[in-house]
């Protein structure tokens, strides 16, 4: 068990890595993992949200299908509480790139 979740772990860690590059496949799988609770992580629909979130703002369609579908379940707050958390990561992300 331990190895499988430093795996997981690795597996997450290098998406993100990947995703600080604005990669919209990366963003999307992101999204993915979190909202199904794949690649050892659990589900978080917050985290869902805001990688679908980015994923859209970077161009995938995929994602504005999937962040709309997840935001049915969500609660108001849940929703822009994720919308906080993808602003922070982009102003984040586009210093750094600057």
């Amino acid at each position: 068990m331990g190895n499988s979740l430093k795996s997981a772990t690795f597996l997450i860690e290098s998406r993100l890595a990947e995703a600080a590059h604005g990669d919209p496949d990366t963003l999307y799988e992101l999204g993915i993992a979190y909202s199904t609770g794949s690649r050892g992580v659990e589900v978080d629909l917050i985290q869902a949200h805001k990688w679908f979130n980015l994923a859209a703002v970077a161009g995938s369609s995929e994602a504005q299908e999937c962040r709309a579908e997840i935001a049915d379940e969500m609660t108001a707050r849940e929703i822009v509480e994720a919308q906080k958390q993808a602003r922070a990561w982009l102003a984040l992300h586009q210093r750094r790139a600057a």
